[in-house]
């Protein structure tokens, strides 16, 4: 089916996709809980958001006309800007949050300058303002700071504050989406075929490939195809945001398709067609357009590790697309000049015979999983080779973890410290390989059994060891700065008066 131009006259307003967004732990889930009256917030480990996280929320108008505003959740976690990305992507409208406690944080920032690069109508939404350290001003003198000016303190970004817990202000904010939409004129043809972005893309062992889209335009019908770049599906199985089953669904909405063909690169376009025969084709011009690019551009390859370094091989599975572009930015940063993370296998999905295979073929490899399980094939494999997978449900545990391996790792080295440094007066006797001489030290000390350097007119000439020290005809194991001392030393060359000698001790870091 061709994708025509869509006429003015057909268009018709549609519900409006928000994206929440802003610094982790400032309460974008639980406004998102309290706005569908549910409990989201309690189901994400670690009280952290790791996914993008979806709803539709009824709205009724003074007039009693109901209407519906979908949210997009988005992770606050540093390492989950690519889904922030996404969310504002596929919004008509942001909701940037800041906490009443904290103020405005590096997130923050970072999701204003995401909505700004989309040209996104935004509210800024003050939450926690029940906790006994909320300032409402203070926050605002804060976004102020970060040139954020909100309305009645310099600007006309609209300000909503909020208490997800006792709800106040929460319908406030609702009328405020609800204008912001009307003022900023939300259409789509609900006539025409489907379009919108694929948000997130997994792998479920039971069910196949699965696909979060946002459709922006036209209508999506069961019995139809869908092409995303060089993924395609029929349309057989379709969810809403909560996960009941639906055989249609209009521009504005969030929906789960089932079946794809390969995992859809997320942030991708998405079409729809009248059959899947149509999607197919959509989808395999597509792939012959990106091979044919592929080979007349010079492809940058992933940077290796250098020569110096020591490596730590890595198999990496997800639960997400999303989670997988998390965790390859966090891992990459954790390198040092010592040691370097290398992914050498990543992939969507459970860790499989596949992983444990490569595992069991290359030494010192890592597993690591993230909200993923292990096959029973697997398991078997690691059993029988003493090796294991780690697997979390946490990223920053999962990071926290890895990084006290990598230092584990971190191969050693040796280095020389001096200790202390003497300056031989005189030369009492030679037996062999063992001379006495008699000497001061000048600085930091020297031990029985010390290894020493010989030094000649600022020229190393040779080495050896203290076997006995006295002073004042009496042994003893140290000598201090500044005292007089005499020393059996082993070693081949003769020491002669005027000559240095430096304690050295072999330290390994």
């Amino acid at each position: 089916m061709a994708h025509k131009p869509l006429q003015k006259d057909a268009r018709e307003e549609r519900p409006p996709v928000v994206c929440i967004t802003g610094h982790i732990d400032h309460g974008k889930t639980t406004l998102l809980a309290a706005l569908r009256a549910l409990h989201e917030a309690a189901e994400e480990k670690g009280g952290i958001t790791q996914r993008l996280l979806a709803a539709t929320v009824p709205v009724k108008d003074k007039d009693g006309t109901v209407h519906t505003i979908t949210f997009l959740d988005t992770p606050g976690h540093e390492a989950f800007a690519g889904i922030r990305l996404r969310g504002i992507a596929g919004a008509d409208i942001a909701l940037l949050i800041v906490s009443a406690e904290d103020g405005v944080k590096p997130q923050t920032l970072e999701s204003l300058s995401y909505i700004k690069e989309g040209k996104l109508p935004f509210i800024v939404v003050i939450t926690k303002i029940d906790k006994p350290e909320a300032n409402i001003e203070r926050t605002k003198q804060s976004l102020a700071e970060s040139e954020i000016y909100v309305e009645g303190y310099g600007g006309d970004v609209p300000v909503v504050p909020v208490s997800a817990k006792t709800g106040a202000g929460i319908h406030d904010l609702l009328e405020m989406i609800t204008l912001v939409a009307s003022m900023t004129g939300i259409h789509a043809d609900f006539k025409a075929p489907a379009r919108g972005v694929v948000l997130e893309a997994l792998h479920d062992k039971r069910r196949g490939v699965v696909a979060t889209l946002v459709i922006k335009d036209g209508t999506l019908k069961h019995g139809t195809g869908l092409a995303a770049g060089k993924s395609f599906s029929p349309l057989r199985i379709m969810e809403d945001t909560m996960g009941k089953t639906t055989v249609e669904a209009r521009a504005g909405s969030v929906v789960r398709v089932i079946g794809w063909s390969e995992l859809p690169a997320v942030g991708e376009e998405f079409l729809s067609f009248e059959t899947k025969r149509d999607a197919e084709a959509a989808a395999k011009r597509t792939a012959e357009e990106a091979a044919d690019k592929k080979s007349t551009v010079n492809v940058k390859k992933t940077t290796e590790p250098s020569p110096e370094q020591g490596v730590v091989p890595i198999i990496l599975k997800t639960d997400s697309v999303g989670s997988l572009q998390a965790l390859q930015r966090e891992i990459a940063k954790l390198g040092t000049p010592e040691i370097s993370p290398h992914i050498i296998s990543e992939g969507i999905g459970e860790i499989g015979e596949s992983d444990a295979k490569l595992a069991e073929g290359t030494a010192g490899a890592l597993i690591i999983g993230f909200n993923v399980g292990i096959d029973r094939a697997a398991k078997n494999i690691l059993e029988r080779s003493s090796l294991s997978a780690s697997v979390f449900d946490i990223i920053y545990k999962l990071l926290e973890w890895l990084t006290a391996e990598l230092l584990s790792r971190k191969p050693k080295r040796t280095i020389e410290e001096v200790r202390g440094g003497a300056k031989i007066i005189r030369f009492f006797s030679k037996t062999r390989d063992r001379q006495i001489v008699g000497g001061r030290v000048l600085e930091g000390a020297l031990r029985v059994g010390d290894e020493v350097r010989i030094i000649r007119r600022d020229a190393l000439i040779g080495q050896g060891k203290i076997r006995e020290l006295q002073q004042q005809k009496a042994s003893v194991e140290t000598v201090a700065s500044g005292s007089e001392f005499g020393a059996l030393i082993q070693g081949a060359l003769e020491i002669a008066p005027g000559d240095r000698i430096e304690a050295i001790a072999i330290i390994t870091v």
